[in-house]
């Protein structure tokens, strides 16, 4: 078997390193798209993870929807017509996995759709729209959960091409976090070790692109009274800087505003915080598997099993309602059952090994 594993994110790398490492004896390329800004931040996830260089790098870049999704489009169909591979396997739902499945599909190349089934039935999200197109064109799909399952067989999706595997976030947390905990030393270099934290991580686009969202998202951090870190997306600081917010953020004496971080450095920072705010699918994902509380800046999610475990809770950009939630957290009360004794509803740390297996038996 051969695949082509397309990306273009970081949290892609992340969540695809386990797939790609159970098709170690298979042959496979490599085709990055190049959606993040700037290929080298994402060299030490290459280098952390144990993977290999990609084999391809399309430098797509920034750009609106269309601009990135028609630039690798035509990047992936030239190399999935040079290297004939028998699947191509995207994930989740960014415009790398967009367009690595809409090329593969119409030059008749399957596809496999890692993180398949995720709904937040707000069609308002670029995500949510990707994630449908990407799951109606895919071959097969792996879920992670039952309720992703479910979703799937409700739009019409025959059931043998659906497999619930888990979800490989969970195989990278729990195959790296003893690691990162050994070689990182963010705390100390953030000078916070022995310290309450709490990690803020937050750039969607309804988030960060009005100044009336983004007054939202200031004042609710800095209503947080214990350190806060916050690893930033170059995006999220040039919002800040255009409308007028940047030095009122960064002045703050008990905020700590970072570079986006490696994997090891923000495995280890998220391990130890006293909690997380964040509108990230993946950190919410991360926090559930390390069980550190998680109050997502988002009115709806597509992964609800987070919040059905009592792991995480939706607040928005509500600020009253963050102020209590932070508050809950740092009183010792949870959001809904002990977080100690929940079950990770997202896996066992097995998915990358069953989604290996199945491509193998299915070409």
């Amino acid at each position: 078997m051969k695949a082509a594993i397309v990306f273009g994110t970081r949290p892609e790398i992340i969540k695809l390193a386990p797939v790609i490492e159970a098709l170690e004896r298979d042959e496979y390329v490599l085709i990055h798209t190049g959606q993040h800004y700037d290929y080298e931040m994402d060299r030490i996830f290459f280098e952390e993870l144990g993977l290999p260089e990609p084999d391809y790098n399309l430098h797509v870049g920034s750009g609106t929807h269309a601009v990135q999704t028609g630039k690798a489009m035509m990047g992936v169909e030239e190399i999935v017509m040079r290297e004939k591979p028998d699947v191509t396997v995207v994930h989740g739902d960014t415009n790398a996995a967009l367009s690595g499945a809409l090329a593969s599909a119409k030059v008749q190349v399957p596809v496999a759709h890692v993180e398949a089934g995720l709904r937040s039935n707000n069609r308002r999200m670029p995500e949510e729209i990707n994630r449908v197109v990407v799951d109606h064109v895919s071959e097969i799909l792996f879920t992670s959960t039952e309720l992703a399952r479910k979703n799937l067989l409700r739009e019409g999706i025959p059931e043998e091409r659906i497999y619930v595997v888990g979800n490989t976030v969970v195989d990278a947390v729990l195959r790296h976090s003893k690691t990162a905990d050994a070689r990182s030393k963010i705390l100390k270099d953030l000078g916070i070790e022995g310290e309450e934290y709490a990690v803020v991580t937050a750039h969607r686009a309804e988030n960060v692109d009005t100044k009336e969202n983004l007054e939202k998202l200031v004042e609710i951090i800095l209503s947080i009274p214990i350190t806060v870190v916050y690893p930033m997306h170059p995006r999220t600081e040039k919002m800040l800087k255009l409308h007028g917010l940047w030095d009122r953020l960064q002045s703050a004496e008990n905020v700590i505003i970072t570079k986006p971080l490696g994997y090891f450095d923000f495995l280890k920072l998220l391990k130890h915080a006293r909690f997380v705010m964040t509108d990230s699918g993946g950190v919410q994902e991360e926090a559930v598997t390390l069980k550190v509380p998680c109050i997502t800046l988002r009115n709806s999610t597509e992964r609800p099993e987070t919040l059905e475990t009592g792991y995480n809770v939706l607040v928005g950009l509500d600020v009253d309602r963050a102020k209590k939630m932070v508050d809950k957290v740092l009183n010792g009360r949870e959001f809904g059952t002990d977080l100690k004794r929940a079950k990770n509803p997202l896996g066992d740390g097995r998915a990358g090994r069953r989604i290996a297996e199945t491509l193998r038996e299915y070409f």
